[in-house]
């Protein structure tokens, strides 16, 4: 597995969200405004979303942090330093 990169990270982020809001035109997000506003999602679809964040990333998000994870680019911003380091390779036999 390699580190993802912030396209990486998107992808995976406007996959989960389709899957919150499968109505939504992904294609339109503004990485910018609030997820909220552009999907009109209510607490229980961002918790939700959390939660599926938390499942494929495995990164936890504390509900502190929630307020501060409006727009697309907050949440790779916030996203891409925290998540697991790849695995290192298994050792090689000689």
């Amino acid at each position: 597995m390699t580190t993802l990169t912030n396209d990486d990270i998107r992808t995976i982020v406007l996959r989960i969200l389709g899957a919150i809001a499968p109505e939504a035109d992904l294609s339109a997000i503004r990485t910018d405004v609030s997820l909220r506003d552009q999907l009109d999602i209510d607490s229980m679809d961002l918790l939700n979303f959390v939660i599926a964040v938390d499942a494929e990333l495995h990164v936890d998000i504390p509900e502190s942090d929630y307020p501060g994870l409006v727009t697309l680019d907050d949440l790779i911003g916030y996203l891409a330093p925290r998540l697991p380091p790849p695995p290192s390779p298994a050792p090689r036999g000689q």
